[in-house]
């Protein structure tokens, strides 16, 4: 199995989830946090505000995308490690200064032993 954790973060601090330098080292923590490593990254700021994370990890991809003007990030990483450690989407919401984290989790079958 394969595992996608889906992070909603509301509430968020403005001045860090439109600070690029802020948003790569919230995701290189996290990557670290769930025991993998960078292997490729990209990013990008939009103008006038927004950024978009990117990172193919050693177990699979890490995300973020955020709206300052919602005080909104949502993040992204699926990992084809068995277990993602619950207490990701605590620190993430911690480390964005969010007011309320809505977590989605979802399983992949990657040897195809699930019924449709």
């Amino acid at each position: 199995m394969a595992g996608q954790l889906m992070v909603d973060l509301y509430g968020c601090d403005g001045n860090i989830i439109d600070d690029l330098s802020k948003i790569r080292e919230i995701a290189r923590n996290m990557i670290k946090e769930i025991h993998s490593e960078i292997v490729e990254e990209c990013f990008h700021k939009f103008e006038p505000i927004g950024i978009t994370y990117i990172a193919v990890i050693t177990t699979s991809h890490f995300s973020i995308h955020t709206w300052p003007e919602y005080e909104y990030a949502a993040v992204d990483i699926f990992s084809c490690d068995e277990e993602l450690p619950d207490q990701v989407a605590e620190k993430l919401g911690k480390a964005f200064g969010a007011k309320n984290v809505v977590v989605h989790k979802f399983e992949r079958d990657i040897e195809g032993r699930s019924k449709v």
